[in-house]
């Protein structure tokens, strides 16, 4: 249930569980504007592959999210709300923080995956941001992955409930990206962004107006996918300029 004292002040106190990106600063600023951001629980977990992951694009991608959002800076989450970082959000200190941070809602965007004592803190009032559908697409860069198999409708963006098994949880909320003529692949995890910033904002006024997140269960178990080669983004950014070209 929303607390007394968040319906009193008529919108939901949160935490948003994220990692150190010009997109998720841009996430928590905006949701920062509009909710009771308690808490931001930065995770430095190091994950990589064996092969080769990094693309110009996301040069470009990061260089533009920052001249457009940030007058070329580069942001922090802490320029927007308080922050406790972590190696990993699983380790006892961090699950303890959150429990004292006492909030209506646990936000998750573009951590590793959480354990049973995370999702425990707000067992149903924890929701994830996923790229894509993940009745479809499960696991690492999703949107990529809709984009190499020329899947432009998967291009959509999904708060789901978190559950232990990765990307399963009941589907809260769905939206597509907005993809324009001309639009360049560097420039589509903004527009997810706005999208993310969206459906979280109307899922927290669903929990503010009804005390609970609705949702639907999911009937699919989409294929899980791991990092994408560097090798295959090259594929991705051409195929995306053709698709945009012809819109």
């Amino acid at each position: 249930m929303v607390s007394e004292e968040s319906e009193e002040r008529g919108r939901p106190r949160i935490a948003i569980l994220t990692t150190e990106t010009p997109h998720h600063a841009r996430f928590v600023q905006q949701l920062a504007g509009r909710f009771d951001v308690a808490r931001v629980y930065e995770e430095r977990r190091p994950i990589s592959a064996d092969f080769e992951t990094h693309h110009p694009f996301e040069d470009e991608r990061d260089a533009y999210e920052c001249a457009e959002w940030f007058d070329g800076r580069t942001p922090a989450l802490g320029d927007f709300a308080e922050v406790e970082t972590y190696r990993d959000l699983n380790d006892p200190d961090a699950v303890a923080s959150m429990r004292r941070a006492d909030v209506d809602a646990l936000v998750v965007f573009g951590t590793g995956k959480l354990r049973q004592e995370v999702i425990d803190v707000a067992p149903e009032r924890i929701v994830n941001l996923h790229g894509a559908d993940p009745e479809k697409y499960r696991g690492l860069d999703t949107h990529l992955w809709a984009v190499y198999h020329a899947d432009f409708r998967g291009l959509v963006t999904t708060l789901h409930r978190v559950r232990p098994e990765l990307d399963r949880g009941g589907v809260v909320m769905k939206m597509p990206i907005a993809i324009t003529r001309g639009m360049e692949l560097y420039q589509l995890r903004k527009a997810n962004t706005d999208v993310c910033v969206e459906i979280t904002g109307q899922a927290l006024e669903m929990l503010r107006d009804y005390g609970q997140f609705i949702s639907q269960p999911q009937l699919y178990i989409g294929r899980y996918y791991s990092f994408m080669p560097a090798v295959l983004k090259t594929r991705c950014v051409r195929q995306f300029r053709e698709f945009t070209a012809s819109l």
